[in-house]
């Protein structure tokens, strides 16, 4: 089965702006691909329902319809923002819903339209365009409706904070939103000015979720109870690789509210009536497990052999500018350095979820649904029945990070499944433990990378050999004909593979590793590793030139200004040149990913030879700011999310076995950890880019060069309690 068909032509946006009139008799507003139509048994066409970016009810409400998930990122924020500023509603009015189905409609627009999906920091990008669009079509038409209501010109009716206005005339958008759905579309958008702007780029504005967040009213799936609902845990294999060779579950059958014990691909199930009874039970199970083909190297093995095949200098060339060996062979100094990174889980603080029904032919599926279209897919092929019988009802997500965005729909498959073994038509809720959610995969790769880096007799860097072993993200999974070109995954290497510093020969290389860790993009992806490993690289060159490290910097990037220009930023406001106390030291990183700059200026202390990182000035060029405070609070996630993984997170196998199980064993930064967060943020005309993820890449090298100024040791070797 073709897990993504494409179901439109592609066609201008003119050409497919439909509207139609909603339950209750609001304005329903969408872009519909003219083609995309489902065709039924019969031979006959009818128009895939899921259409709409809003909704306009007569009360005055003005749902907003994301066709992005909402995981604590701001998503709905932002999306809400664009199309509110274009139909001037109130930001009191506006509510969000996600929704999925019908990639026709929701496709991201950064990766070509025809796939849903929630990640690589692209929402506010593939939003940018045509949910403003959405909001000036809807106002136009609300306009049209009312001035033939009220005999006037429609030049002469305006709408401003939910309100239609023309002379006398005063209406709400939702007595209109019936008329305006009859109105036909325009064939041409006027959109906003920007000097007419009043909600992009305000920082005032409220997350349409935090009140329901700060209440405790706010849904997820880990909430969901719903008539009837059975609870399912597994029991997953202890090595990877590993499978069920033989159950006995008599004992677990036994126990008090257990309706059944099944086994599915990815291991046992038990399901009863609550959770508790369900994790009470599966401690009764006797599973004899199939390792013949199960992975049982520990962490220390595997980066042996990393470490070996780091040094044969071998795999595939990602990249080459000039003669590196003959560059390096007369330089008149050579750094070399070896960089070590751990398997790292995600640990989102809502664990691994999803629930699903079916009965009378359809199934109802409630979840993070990252991918949802891909989740649909196999979710109908498990069941046996067409996609268009499976409903997805996103969820509000506790965390994200890529935990959710697996190419084999693995929480989504195994409810499914479960409710495919069970034949019954109750609900059923899959709730994975915190042991269960460390344990049983996926994580960050692990990666061993070996750099030697030559200069000139004037300090100026002559040449770079970088070498980067671990394992693919995309290999063997359905992306891999799509992502994976002469054998190289690009997120094993970005980062790394266009070095923005003016360095004359540069050679990249790139070995692939087969291990059966279950591995996925973590906050960042590669980033998190190739990053650290340039911009140390870059301050041990500076420091061997006597240099200072950021005029080091600003002589490579002269043909680079929006780096020059973070970085700048961020020195400035950090005051760079202002003298510390001894024993504390400041450390700077730029790095460019998901299309936004960030550069940031750290603060460390040196306490009983133990870093302690003060201070973090964060400078951002993401494009237009749609919400300043959005961009800001994920700025100071970001920090914090991967200063905990600098300091001590960490997976680590032993004799293939997880060792780690809670945030005992990976401890999360805590508050006490956290830093003084400065964010400033470039002003820009150009597109809006990716904010969730950028600014964790810098902080690792800038904490680390921190270390080196202060007094402390170059540090190479992650996580610093390694």
């Amino acid at each position: 089965m073709k897990l993504f068909e494409k179901r439109a032509t592609k066609v201008s946006r003119r050409e497919f702006l439909v509207a139609g009139t909603a339950v209750g008799g609001g304005l329903l507003l969408g872009f519909q691909p003219a083609l995309a139509q489902e065709t039924g048994s019969a031979g006959a066409t009818s128009i895939n329902p899921y259409q709409a970016y809003l909704r306009i009810d007569p009360d005055n409400t003005v749902t907003i319809l994301s066709a992005h998930m909402e995981g604590g990122q701001g998503v709905d924020t932002g999306v809400a923002t664009l199309l509110a500023e274009e139909l001037g509603a109130a930001w009191a009015q506006i509510r969000t819903e996600s929704v999925a189905g019908n990639p026709a409609y929701y496709g991201n627009m950064v990766f070509g339209g025809t796939l849903q999906i929630t990640g690589g920091s692209t929402s506010m990008a593939s939003s940018w365009q045509r949910y403003r669009e959405a909001g000036a079509a809807a106002r136009m038409m609300l306009i049209a409706a009312a001035a033939e209501a009220w005999g006037v010109p429609a030049d002469e009716v305006t709408i401003q904070k939910g309100v239609i206005h023309s002379g006398d005339h005063i209406s709400n958008l939702g007595d209109f939103a019936r008329a305006a759905a009859r109105q036909t579309v325009p064939e041409q958008l006027t959109l906003k000015s920007r000097a007419d702007w009043s909600l992009i780029g305000n920082a005032s504005l409220r997350r349409p979720d935090s009140g329901a967040k700060v209440r405790g009213q706010q849904g997820y799936t880990i909430d969901i109870d719903k008539p009837g609902m059975l609870t399912a845990v597994i029991q997953h294999p202890p090595r990877f690789g590993g499978t069920v060779k033989s159950v006995n579950s008599d004992a677990a059958k036994a126990m008090p509210g257990v309706v059944d014990v099944v086994t599915i691909p990815r291991g046992v199930a038990v399901v009863a009536e609550t959770y508790w009874q369900a994790l009470q039970a599966r401690n009764e199970l006797i599973i004899e497990w199939d390792e013949s083909s199960a992975e049982k190297r520990g962490s220390e093995q595997i980066l042996n052999e990393y470490r070996e095949l780091a040094a044969a200098r071998g795999g595939i060339t990602v990249t080459l500018n000039g003669d590196g060996a003959a560059a390096l062979a007369g330089a008149v100094e050579v750094i070399e350095a070896e960089f070590e990174f751990p398997y790292l889980a995600h640990a989102a603080m809502e664990p691994l979820n999803a629930a699903a029904q079916f009965k009378d032919g359809r199934l109802q599926l409630w979840g993070g649904l990252q991918i949802p279209d891909l989740y649909q897919q196999t979710a109908a092929q498990i069941m046996g029945i067409p996609p268009e019988k499976v409903q997805l009802h996103p969820m509000m997500v506790g965390g994200f990070f890529g935990r959710r965005a697996t190419p084999n729909s693995d929480v989504i498959s195994e409810v499914v499944s479960i409710v495919q073994q069970l034949g019954t038509d109750a609900p059923v809720k899959l709730q994975y433990s915190r042991e269960d959610d460390m344990q049983a995969g996926y994580f960050r790769p692990m990666f061993v990378h070996k750099v030697s880096a030559g200069l000139a007799a004037d300090g100026s860097p002559l040449a770079i050999d970088h070498q980067v072993v671990g394992q693919s993200i995309i290999k063997g999974t359905l992306f891999e004909n799509m992502m994976m070109q002469g054998g190289i995954d690009p997120s094993s290497v970005e980062g790394a593979d266009k070095l923005p510093y003016a360095i004359p020969n540069a050679e990249l290389r790139l070995t692939t590793t087969d291990v059966q860790v279950p591995v996925l993009w973590w906050r960042s992806v590669g980033h998190t590793h190739t990053a650290y490993v340039v911009e140390t690289v870059i301050d041990d060159m500076a420091r061997a030139a006597g240099r200072d490290p950021l005029d080091y910097r600003r002589g490579l990037l002269v043909d680079k200004p929006r780096h020059l220009g973070v970085m700048n930023l961020a020195a400035e406001k950090s005051g760079w040149d202002t003298p510390l106390k001894p024993g504390t030291g400041r450390g700077l990183a730029v790095h460019e990913s998901f299309g936004s700059y960030v550069a940031q200026v750290v603060e460390v202390t040196m306490v009983d030879g133990q870093p302690r990182v003060d201070r973090v000035v964060c400078a951002i060029d993401c494009g237009i700011a749609i919400n300043p405070d959005t961009i800001t609070a994920q700025m100071e996630g970001s920090i914090g999310f991967a200063l905990g993984a600098l300091l001590d997170e960490a997976i680590t196998l032993q004799d293939g076995k997880v060792m780690e199980s809670n945030y005992d064993g990976f401890p999360v930064l805590r508050i006490n950890q956290m830093p003084v967060v400065e964010v400033h943020i470039v002003p820009s005309t150009q597109s809006p880019t990716g904010v969730g993820e950028p600014a964790v890449p810098p902080l690792g090298p800038a904490v680390a060069n921190a270390i080196v100024a202060a007094g402390g040791p170059r540090i190479r070797k992650l996580p610093f309690s390694a």
